[in-house]
């Protein structure tokens, strides 16, 4: 029960809020039922839509659900435990391809570049009102999108790409405006979208990114925002190419007022060239993270974009963080000046790492996709019992409700540890066969 906790607001979004923080506080319990909108709209003196209105954010957000003449109850896993919580406990011995890690082999030793960093800040050490972007990140980057065909714009330094789309998402929307996501996605963005007050519109991907039908059907539909990943696609590893991307610049022409966020997280590990779909819409923001190919930790992402998005996003962030640490946008710096990663060579090897997965895997008569990243897409019929299947069989994968909406069941194999032509994968696709055949029928006596 709800106990005596009082609801307040007088709008949908103030109702929604009051809920929520009950929820987040644990004075409501998960499965404890809401007032039914219309006893609750009279004890508040609001229309009854508004009510309606407010318990729809709250299922969009994921924190209470609705089943018929039951009412409205919280969620047993309301959206304050996130699809990361989705994720599978790996006991010793198991072979853990779940957690979407690059290789640690592949990653460039640190060393060289945070001394080089170092030294330079006890040379010029950064005070407050320093400029918050370092030159020589901002200049290597800039080359990099114009070599890529990205349209010219300002810079902007972020903690990783995740927050760089937070901070572009909310330059421009306000709660209850609708984001088209790819379907399946990133897991994180899928949670950060509905956590702003965003309402997410699934969009379908193919091995060449977004369908067009599926982008004109969303925006046509109201949507004030598309995010697109243009390489390495997480989960499937799609890659947006010449003629996708034609076709999804003719669509967003026909939206000009469209925000267009492009991922374009795989650089430095993906060697298909970028197709960037910029330039068609008012407001737009591409983002480099460098984490894949450099190394997690590091936490920085560059991003460019129209010169209004990009005053807004390095506005806000002077109001919070101030700036990213110039010593690690420095040493990142450093990195890419160095040529401390060939992305040809880090491409070629997840390649063929994905490319000997996906061959022993059709071999037994198993579906699955992968044309860059590290990331192989099985779609299977039950992935509860494919996940458990495989866990048995000594590997670990993600459960692919961790990046899906309305698309078909499936699991995430991360080929990051596997050896490529060793015996490994032949093991892993054996038992990923019989983790997705049909269960034999029982006979009866």
């Amino acid at each position: 029960m709800l106990g005596e906790y009082p609801i307040q607001g007088r709008g949908a979004s103030e109702i929604a809020r009051s809920v929520e923080q009950a929820v987040a506080s644990g004075a409501w319990e998960p499965g404890s039922a809401l007032p039914p909108q219309r006893a609750l709209a009279e004890r508040l003196g609001v229309n009854p839509n508004t009510v309606a209105a407010a318990y729809r954010t709250l299922r969009e957000r994921g924190v209470i659900e609705t089943d018929g003449r039951r009412g409205s109850r919280v969620r047993a896993k309301p959206a304050v435990t996130t699809r990361a919580a989705i994720r599978v406990d790996v006991p010793p011995g198991v072979r853990n391809l779940s957690d979407g890690n690059p290789d640690v082999a592949l990653l460039p030793p640190l060393t060289a570049a945070f001394t080089a960093a170092a030294a330079r800040a006890d040379r010029d050490p950064v005070l407050y009102g320093a400029e918050p972007v370092d030159p020589d990140l901002a200049r290597f980057a800039r080359r990099a999108f114009d070599r890529d065909g990205v349209p010219d714009g300002p810079t902007a330094v972020t903690s990783g790409s995740l927050d760089a789309l937070e901070r572009v998402l909310t330059a421009h929307l306000r709660v209850g405006d609708t984001v088209g996501v790819e379907d399946p996605g990133w897991g994180s963005l899928l949670d950060l979208v509905p956590a702003l007050g965003l309402r997410v519109a699934p969009v379908a991907v193919d091995d060449d990114g977004p369908l067009p039908d599926e982008v004109a059907r969303v925006l046509a539909a109201g949507a004030r925002a598309l995010i697109v990943t243009d390489r390495a696609q997480n989960p499937t590893g799609a890659v947006i190419g010449a003629d996708r991307a034609r076709s999804l610049r003719a669509v967003l022409g026909r939206h000009p007022d469209t925000l267009l966020i492009e991922d374009d997280h795989g650089h430095g590990v993906v060697d298909q060239p970028l197709h960037p779909l910029a330039g068609g819409t008012t407001h737009w923001a591409l983002v480099r993270s460098a984490a894949k190919a450099y190394g997690p930790d590091l936490r920085v992402a560059v991003l460019t974009g129209d010169q209004v998005t990009l005053d807004r996003v390095r506005g806000r962030q002077s109001l919070g963080p101030g700036w990213v640490s110039l010593l690690q946008q420095q040493a990142v710096a450093h990195l890419w000046h160095s040529g401390a990663v060939d992305p040809h060579e880090v491409a070629a090897s997840y390649g063929a790492r994905r490319d000997a997965l996906i061959t022993a895997l059709a071999a037994r008569g198993v579906e699955a996709r992968g044309r860059s990243g590290m990331n192989v897409w099985v779609p299977v019929p039950d992935e509860t019992g494919a996940v458990a299947r495989l866990l048995h069989a000594g590997w670990a994968v993600a459960p692919g409700a961790r990046f899906r909406t309305r698309t078909p069941q499936g699991v995430r194999i991360t080929v990051s540890t596997l050896s490529g032509a060793g015996t490994d994968v032949e093991e892993l696709a054996e038992a990923v066969a019989r983790a997705v055949a049909p269960a034999p029928a029982r006979r009866s006596t």
